[in-house]
């Protein structure tokens, strides 16, 4: 089978989920004996032709002379490109910078299968213009794709209710941490279980503002530590507000043994995602063996259940601080334990690659 991944910025991962999706996927399918091939941009660090034996092609991207609107120039190119191939299947990472390109599609054409994510148009980072915008782009992915892929059963729900659309529910995966190395912890001048931590990227709608007021409202002693790129105008700003607190901005990290250590020795890890599906770095966390609390949406309630405690505002989260340690061992170890279980029966990248090839086999007898 030949297949094309489109829509990241490329592999080796250096930026964020579907990068790390499309990194793990390409790498196990080719030692299943497939071809894969990753479409990257022109500017990503890594210059050789393969990586792991995944065929890496770089498409232009004008995205550091124009911005976020370059992504619909570079996923145009993409897939301009991946038509003149002869791939079996073409997976498309996400829809809202995609979705226009989908008019080159011919009935010759490859299947195009969609990884829809999460209800990109509800990301409150996006003004009524750009919503209105992404929801057309939205129906038009609908539209346009031969199946679609929805990566949480809430989302898959949502797609059946609005579009009357069936999709393959396939979530992100991870693989269990079972060695861990305090002595990382010095890097940082932290340590174990004596500080809070949060990886995201830098979003309104990953309610940070709420998890660090919440922080700073229960004058805890511990610090707090934030992982993800602060170079936006959000990140700065974020930076600003809490530069007199004991909040501390770490920036990007994409080495994964030190975030698996830093999750795993953290007192909590606070998850404030919202309007996405299954997120990769909340089953990391799992696998990591941290204790998290969540932000109260179904999106986060379909993965964890019963396995975190849940917010919706900032009093709350400064209440499961300050209450935590006394009242919750026993809730930290079962939810710890009940996590890890659902890693391994649920979201193994094992399971979740055969369930890629099954779906890919699947849908190439039917045409």
């Amino acid at each position: 089978m030949k297949i094309a991944i489109l829509g990241t910025r490329g592999i080796p991962n250096n930026y964020g989920g579907f990068e790390q999706f499309a990194e793990y996927l390409s790498v196990e399918l080719v030692k299943l004996g497939h071809s894969v091939t990753v479409y990257n941009v022109h500017f990503h660090e890594y210059n050789q032709p393969d990586f792991k034996g995944v065929v890496i092609k770089k498409i232009y991207s004008p995205e550091k002379q124009i911005g976020a609107a370059a992504n619909f120039i570079y996923d145009y190119l993409c897939l301009k490109d991946a038509l003149k191939q002869d791939f079996d299947i073409i997976y498309e990472a996400g829809y809202h910078s995609n979705a226009p390109s989908y008019y080159l599609l011919k009935k010759d054409s490859p299947i195009v299968i969609t990884n829809m994510d999460g209800i990109e148009w509800k990301r409150s980072k996006w003004n009524y213009f750009t919503r209105q915008l992404i929801k057309r782009l939205e129906k038009l992915a609908v539209r346009k794709s031969d199946y679609l892929v929805s990566d949480n059963l809430a989302i898959q729900q949502y797609y059946k209710a609005e579009f009357n659309t069936d999709s393959f529910c396939i979530a992100y995966g991870a693989d269990v941490v079972d060695q861990f190395d305090e002595n990382i912890l010095s890097d940082y001048s932290i340590a174990a279980h004596q500080y809070f931590l949060l990886v995201a990227r830098l979003e309104p709608e990953n309610n940070i503002e709420m998890i660090l007021d919440g922080y700073v409202l229960a004058k805890d002693a511990r610090p707090f530590l934030v992982i993800g790129n602060v170079e936006t105008k959000y990140g700065k700003f974020l930076q600003q507000k809490y530069k007199a607190k004991d909040v501390h901005f770490l920036g990007g990290i994409y080495n994964k043994e030190v975030l698996d250590n830093l999750r795993h020795y953290s007192a909590l890890y606070f998850h404030g995602h919202s309007v996405g599906g299954t997120n990769p770095s909340l089953l990391e966390a799992m696998a990591s063996q941290s204790f998290i609390v969540a932000h109260n949406n179904p999106f986060n309630k379909a993965v964890l259940e019963q396995n975190a405690f849940y917010f919706n505002g900032s009093n709350e989260i400064s209440t499961i601080i300050n209450e935590f340690p006394e009242t919750n061992k026993d809730k930290r170890l079962l939810s710890i334990s009940d996590n890890v279980a659902k890693v391994r029966s649920e979201y193994s990248w094992k399971s979740i690659v055969l369930r890629y090839e099954n779906v890919f086999n699947e849908v190439l007898k039917s045409k």
